[in-house]
């Protein structure tokens, strides 16, 4: 066996998982190997570190402050939410009236009319291909429960 194949050892011998003779073979490496044996003092370090650390209970307190601080983001966020939604749908219907007033004008000329159509259909294409897009990459994205 070579050190790459000791090394996978390292952490099952420090565990006490490997058998009789996967411990002899290791410890006669460790014996002839000094760089797997630092590398051993130095995991053996790390799980004693690990090994070491305590979890506390948060307090009264702090749960407080958090719910609190839950509650604060979901009232701002709905706010700003409906809001958006208002204002989508206000200047939803304006530009539809505006719309509708240019193409039943008799004076105004036929060209601008067929290029408002095309311009209203390129971005009615182009919103429904971001949504997909937006949506398809929301159930895809790996990044998605890391906060920013």
């Amino acid at each position: 066996m070579t050190c790459p194949d000791y090394k996978g050892l390292m952490m099952g011998y420090l565990d006490n998982e490997l058998d009789e003779h996967q411990k002899k073979m290791f410890t006669e490496h460790l014996d002839q190997c000094p760089d797997c044996k630092k590398e051993l003092a130095e995991f053996k370090d790390l799980k004693q570190l690990a090994d070491e650390v305590a979890l506390t209970e948060p307090t009264d307190e702090l749960w407080q402050h958090y719910w609190k601080n839950i509650y604060n983001r979901f009232e701002r966020t709905l706010g700003w939410l409906l809001v958006s939604v208002a204002a989508i749908i206000l200047l939803i219907y304006g530009g539809f009236r505006l719309i509708e007033e240019i193409i039943q004008d008799p004076t105004v000329d036929i060209v601008l009319k067929v290029g408002l159509v095309a311009l209203i259909g390129g971005l009615a294409i182009l919103f429904v291909s971001v949504l997909r897009e937006r949506l398809y990459l929301r159930k895809k994205d790996p990044y998605k429960d890391i906060r920013r």
